[in-house]
Protein backbone atom coordinates (compact mmCIF):
# COMPACT_ATOMS: atom_id res chain seq x y z
CA UNK A 1 0.00 0.00 0.00
CA UNK A 2 3.17 2.67 0.68
CA UNK A 3 4.62 1.99 -2.31
CA UNK A 4 1.43 2.58 -4.12
CA UNK A 5 0.48 5.89 -2.14
CA UNK A 6 4.02 6.74 -3.30
CA UNK A 7 3.91 5.88 -6.83
CA UNK A 8 0.57 8.23 -7.00
CA UNK A 9 2.65 10.63 -5.11
CA UNK A 10 5.27 10.56 -8.09
CA UNK A 11 3.22 10.34 -10.78
CA UNK A 12 0.86 13.67 -9.28
CA UNK A 13 4.44 15.45 -8.79
CA UNK A 14 5.50 14.18 -12.30
CA UNK A 15 2.33 15.46 -13.78
CA UNK A 16 2.29 18.60 -11.92
CA UNK A 17 6.15 19.92 -12.87
CA UNK A 18 5.10 18.77 -16.64
CA UNK A 19 2.43 20.78 -16.62
CA UNK A 20 4.37 23.63 -15.09
CA UNK A 21 7.24 23.43 -17.31
CA UNK A 22 4.45 23.25 -20.28
CA UNK A 23 2.82 26.89 -18.60
CA UNK A 24 5.99 28.34 -18.40
CA UNK A 25 8.99 26.57 -20.53
CA UNK A 26 11.28 29.27 -18.84
CA UNK A 27 11.48 27.89 -15.52
CA UNK A 28 14.36 25.86 -15.84
CA UNK A 29 16.44 27.78 -17.78
CA UNK A 30 19.45 28.53 -16.26
CA UNK A 31 21.17 32.41 -17.16
CA UNK A 32 24.84 32.54 -17.12
CA UNK A 33 27.40 35.13 -16.53
CA UNK A 34 30.62 34.25 -18.31
CA UNK A 35 33.52 37.04 -18.83
CA UNK A 36 35.05 37.08 -22.13
CA UNK A 37 37.49 40.15 -22.38
CA UNK A 38 38.36 43.61 -21.07
CA UNK A 39 35.00 45.05 -19.60
CA UNK A 40 32.82 42.84 -21.70
CA UNK A 41 31.00 39.47 -20.63
CA UNK A 42 28.51 37.18 -21.98
CA UNK A 43 24.88 36.08 -21.08
CA UNK A 44 23.36 32.95 -22.22
CA UNK A 45 20.07 31.04 -21.46
CA UNK A 46 17.68 30.84 -24.10
CA UNK A 47 17.75 32.56 -27.36
CA UNK A 48 20.32 34.94 -28.30
CA UNK A 49 23.37 35.92 -26.22
CA UNK A 50 23.52 38.88 -24.69
CA UNK A 51 26.83 40.62 -24.73
CA UNK A 52 27.47 43.13 -21.34
CA UNK A 53 29.91 45.93 -20.97
CA UNK A 54 29.99 46.30 -17.01
CA UNK A 55 32.28 48.93 -15.30
CA UNK A 56 32.41 52.49 -12.97
CA UNK A 57 29.98 54.10 -15.88
CA UNK A 58 27.27 51.12 -15.14
CA UNK A 59 26.23 48.46 -17.76
CA UNK A 60 25.05 48.32 -21.19
CA UNK A 61 23.36 45.13 -22.34
CA UNK A 62 23.20 43.91 -26.18
CA UNK A 63 20.12 42.07 -26.69
CA UNK A 64 17.65 40.40 -24.21
CA UNK A 65 16.57 37.11 -24.86
CA UNK A 66 12.57 35.90 -24.10
CA UNK A 67 10.49 38.44 -21.41
CA UNK A 68 9.77 35.60 -19.05
CA UNK A 69 13.85 35.56 -18.20
CA UNK A 70 14.04 39.23 -18.24
CA UNK A 71 14.14 38.81 -13.79
CA UNK A 72 16.95 36.06 -14.04
CA UNK A 73 18.98 38.38 -16.50
CA UNK A 74 18.28 41.10 -14.45
CA UNK A 75 19.37 39.52 -11.43
CA UNK A 76 22.39 38.20 -13.25
CA UNK A 77 24.26 41.15 -14.14
CA UNK A 78 23.55 43.55 -11.33
CA UNK A 79 26.62 42.53 -9.66
CA UNK A 80 28.44 43.30 -12.66
CA UNK A 81 28.61 47.12 -11.65
CA UNK A 82 27.61 49.35 -8.42
CA UNK A 83 26.15 51.63 -11.06
CA UNK A 84 22.46 50.88 -12.90
CA UNK A 85 21.76 49.58 -16.75
CA UNK A 86 22.60 52.14 -18.97
CA UNK A 87 21.84 51.11 -22.45
CA UNK A 88 20.44 48.62 -24.52
CA UNK A 89 21.01 47.72 -28.00
CA UNK A 90 19.34 45.64 -30.13
CA UNK A 91 21.07 43.53 -32.87
CA UNK A 92 17.87 42.78 -35.26
CA UNK A 93 14.34 42.72 -34.32
CA UNK A 94 13.90 39.04 -33.58
CA UNK A 95 12.06 38.21 -30.49
CA UNK A 96 14.87 35.86 -28.88
CA UNK A 97 16.82 38.85 -28.81
CA UNK A 98 13.77 41.43 -28.09
CA UNK A 99 11.53 40.00 -25.87
CA UNK A 100 13.35 41.08 -22.62
CA UNK A 101 12.40 45.04 -24.21
CA UNK A 102 9.88 45.78 -22.24
CA UNK A 103 11.46 44.80 -18.71
CA UNK A 104 14.82 46.80 -19.67
CA UNK A 105 12.98 49.79 -21.33
CA UNK A 106 12.11 50.71 -18.10
CA UNK A 107 14.93 51.03 -16.69
CA UNK A 108 17.49 52.34 -19.77
CA UNK A 109 16.59 53.66 -23.38
CA UNK A 110 16.34 51.00 -26.18
CA UNK A 111 18.83 52.06 -28.85
CA UNK A 112 18.88 50.15 -32.32
CA UNK A 113 18.49 50.52 -36.04
CA UNK A 114 15.19 52.49 -37.68
CA UNK A 115 14.43 49.15 -39.37
CA UNK A 116 13.88 47.36 -35.72
CA UNK A 117 11.73 50.21 -34.47
CA UNK A 118 9.50 49.44 -37.22
CA UNK A 119 9.45 45.66 -37.68
CA UNK A 120 8.13 45.68 -33.61
CA UNK A 121 5.67 48.85 -34.43
CA UNK A 122 4.07 46.92 -37.29
CA UNK A 123 4.35 43.49 -36.62
CA UNK A 124 5.50 41.16 -39.20
CA UNK A 125 3.89 38.37 -41.23
CA UNK A 126 5.89 35.02 -42.02
CA UNK A 127 3.84 32.85 -44.30
CA UNK A 128 0.75 32.19 -42.55
CA UNK A 129 1.96 33.24 -38.98
CA UNK A 130 1.40 36.45 -37.83
CA UNK A 131 3.66 38.06 -35.68
CA UNK A 132 1.42 41.36 -33.29
CA UNK A 133 3.41 44.59 -33.02
CA UNK A 134 5.30 44.79 -29.97
CA UNK A 135 3.91 46.92 -26.89
CA UNK A 136 5.07 50.46 -27.10
CA UNK A 137 7.55 50.00 -24.22
CA UNK A 138 9.54 47.50 -25.81
CA UNK A 139 10.31 49.57 -28.75
CA UNK A 140 13.91 51.33 -29.43
CA UNK A 141 13.32 55.14 -28.42
CA UNK A 142 16.27 56.24 -30.12
CA UNK A 143 17.65 54.88 -33.55
CA UNK A 144 20.23 55.30 -36.25
CA UNK A 145 20.64 54.88 -40.17
CA UNK A 146 23.95 53.55 -40.72
CA UNK A 147 25.65 53.68 -36.46
CA UNK A 148 26.82 55.50 -33.63
CA UNK A 149 29.05 55.29 -30.59
CA UNK A 150 28.45 55.10 -27.05
CA UNK A 151 31.82 56.30 -25.18
CA UNK A 152 31.01 54.06 -21.59
CA UNK A 153 33.34 52.33 -18.97
CA UNK A 154 36.71 53.70 -20.68
CA UNK A 155 35.97 52.81 -24.18
CA UNK A 156 34.16 53.06 -27.39
CA UNK A 157 31.41 50.54 -28.18
CA UNK A 158 30.78 51.37 -31.77
CA UNK A 159 27.49 50.39 -33.44
CA UNK A 160 27.61 49.21 -36.67
CA UNK A 161 24.39 48.58 -39.17
CA UNK A 162 25.53 46.34 -41.74
CA UNK A 163 25.45 47.20 -45.71
CA UNK A 164 23.64 44.38 -47.03
CA UNK A 165 20.04 42.74 -45.96
CA UNK A 166 21.60 39.25 -44.53
CA UNK A 167 19.56 37.52 -41.22
CA UNK A 168 16.84 40.56 -41.52
CA UNK A 169 17.21 43.83 -43.14
CA UNK A 170 18.10 45.39 -39.21
CA UNK A 171 21.33 43.84 -38.71
CA UNK A 172 24.38 45.58 -36.47
CA UNK A 173 27.23 44.32 -34.91
CA UNK A 174 28.74 45.55 -31.38
CA UNK A 175 32.32 46.63 -31.35
CA UNK A 176 33.59 46.90 -27.69
CA UNK A 177 36.73 48.87 -29.33
CA UNK A 178 39.50 48.43 -26.17
CA UNK A 179 37.79 45.01 -24.80
CA UNK A 180 38.70 43.56 -28.40
CA UNK A 181 35.10 41.97 -28.20
CA UNK A 182 32.51 41.94 -31.47
CA UNK A 183 28.97 40.95 -30.72
CA UNK A 184 27.75 39.63 -34.15
CA UNK A 185 23.91 39.33 -33.74
CA UNK A 186 22.92 36.53 -35.91
CA UNK A 187 25.04 37.69 -38.76
CA UNK A 188 27.17 35.10 -36.99
CA UNK A 189 26.38 32.01 -35.50
CA UNK A 190 29.03 29.63 -34.53
CA UNK A 191 28.96 26.00 -35.43
CA UNK A 192 25.13 26.59 -36.03
CA UNK A 193 23.23 27.33 -39.47
CA UNK A 194 21.89 30.55 -39.36
CA UNK A 195 18.07 30.98 -40.00
CA UNK A 196 17.80 33.53 -42.97
CA UNK A 197 14.92 35.57 -42.61
CA UNK A 198 13.27 35.79 -46.01
CA UNK A 199 10.56 37.66 -44.78
CA UNK A 200 12.17 40.36 -44.01
CA UNK A 201 14.77 40.92 -46.23
CA UNK A 202 17.30 38.59 -45.68
CA UNK A 203 20.03 36.85 -47.74
CA UNK A 204 22.54 34.13 -47.65
CA UNK A 205 24.48 36.67 -50.57
CA UNK A 206 23.96 39.40 -47.91
CA UNK A 207 25.61 37.60 -45.34
CA UNK A 208 28.63 36.44 -47.30
CA UNK A 209 28.93 40.02 -48.32
CA UNK A 210 29.06 41.82 -45.27
CA UNK A 211 31.33 39.06 -43.60
CA UNK A 212 33.52 39.08 -46.84
CA UNK A 213 33.88 43.14 -46.05
CA UNK A 214 34.08 43.09 -42.22
CA UNK A 215 36.70 39.92 -42.49
CA UNK A 216 39.99 42.18 -42.58
CA UNK A 217 38.75 44.67 -40.10
CA UNK A 218 39.18 41.68 -37.47
CA UNK A 219 42.23 40.80 -35.90
CA UNK A 220 43.38 37.33 -34.46
CA UNK A 221 43.25 38.60 -30.62
CA UNK A 222 39.50 39.40 -31.05
CA UNK A 223 36.68 37.23 -29.45
CA UNK A 224 33.52 37.11 -30.88
CA UNK A 225 29.97 36.73 -29.46
CA UNK A 226 27.62 35.17 -32.01
CA UNK A 227 24.39 35.42 -31.31
CA UNK A 228 24.17 31.67 -31.03
CA UNK A 229 26.27 29.05 -30.52
CA UNK A 230 29.56 29.24 -28.15
CA UNK A 231 32.06 32.46 -27.62
CA UNK A 232 34.45 31.79 -31.04
CA UNK A 233 37.71 33.75 -32.70
CA UNK A 234 38.03 34.48 -36.27
CA UNK A 235 38.55 31.22 -37.24
CA UNK A 236 35.35 30.30 -36.58
CA UNK A 237 34.10 32.85 -38.51
CA UNK A 238 36.16 31.84 -41.07
CA UNK A 239 34.14 28.26 -41.24
CA UNK A 240 30.92 29.86 -40.91
CA UNK A 241 32.11 32.03 -44.07
CA UNK A 242 33.39 28.74 -45.79
CA UNK A 243 30.28 27.16 -44.86
CA UNK A 244 27.99 29.59 -46.29
CA UNK A 245 29.74 29.99 -49.44
CA UNK A 246 29.76 26.26 -50.17
CA UNK A 247 26.61 25.32 -49.15
CA UNK A 248 25.02 28.25 -51.29
CA UNK A 249 27.54 27.16 -54.22
CA UNK A 250 25.96 23.47 -54.29
CA UNK A 251 22.45 24.17 -54.26
CA UNK A 252 22.69 27.37 -56.58
CA UNK A 253 24.62 24.34 -59.17
CA UNK A 254 21.48 22.75 -58.31
CA UNK A 255 18.50 24.97 -59.50
CA UNK A 256 20.94 26.49 -62.22
CA UNK A 257 20.86 22.50 -63.68
CA UNK A 258 16.63 22.71 -63.16
CA UNK A 259 16.87 20.20 -60.36
CA UNK A 260 13.67 20.97 -57.95
CA UNK A 261 14.22 21.06 -54.40
CA UNK A 262 12.72 17.40 -53.58
CA UNK A 263 15.48 16.52 -55.85
CA UNK A 264 18.08 18.24 -53.91
CA UNK A 265 16.77 17.00 -50.72
CA UNK A 266 16.97 13.07 -51.81
CA UNK A 267 20.38 13.90 -53.40
CA UNK A 268 21.39 15.07 -49.67
CA UNK A 269 23.06 18.21 -51.50
CA UNK A 270 24.99 19.30 -48.15
CA UNK A 271 25.97 16.04 -47.39
CA UNK A 272 29.35 16.79 -45.00
CA UNK A 273 27.77 19.59 -43.25
CA UNK A 274 26.03 17.32 -40.34
CA UNK A 275 27.88 18.92 -37.25
CA UNK A 276 25.89 22.62 -38.72
CA UNK A 277 22.72 21.05 -37.84
CA UNK A 278 20.18 22.07 -35.16
CA UNK A 279 16.76 20.53 -33.97
CA UNK A 280 15.91 23.90 -35.12
CA UNK A 281 17.64 23.66 -38.62
CA UNK A 282 18.72 20.85 -40.46
CA UNK A 283 20.28 20.17 -43.29
CA UNK A 284 16.85 19.45 -45.26
CA UNK A 285 14.90 23.11 -43.94
CA UNK A 286 18.64 24.76 -44.68
CA UNK A 287 18.42 23.88 -47.85
CA UNK A 288 15.12 24.94 -48.28
CA UNK A 289 16.04 27.89 -47.13
CA UNK A 290 18.96 28.55 -49.60
CA UNK A 291 16.46 27.25 -52.48
CA UNK A 292 14.22 29.79 -51.57
CA UNK A 293 16.62 32.94 -51.32
CA UNK A 294 18.80 31.49 -54.58
CA UNK A 295 15.36 31.36 -56.73
CA UNK A 296 13.93 34.43 -56.31
CA UNK A 297 14.52 36.53 -59.24
CA UNK A 298 16.27 39.58 -56.78
CA UNK A 299 18.98 36.80 -56.31
CA UNK A 300 20.15 36.28 -59.96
Amino acid sequence: MHARVSLFVGVVALVASSALAAENPFAGVQVKVTKVGGNVSVVTGAGGNIGVSAGPDGILIVDDQFAPLAPKIEKAIKPLSKKPLRFVLNTHWHGDHTGGNEAFGKLAPIIAHKNVRLRLEQGTKRGDRTIPPAPPGALPVITYEDGLSIFLNGEEIRVRHLPMAAHTDSDSIVIFTKSKVVHFGDQFTNGVFPFIDLDTGGSVRGYITNLRQLRPTLTDDMTLIPGHGPVGTVKDLDAFIAMLEETSRRVEAGIAAGKTLEQLKQQDVLKGFESWQTDFLNKATFTEILFRDLSRKEAK
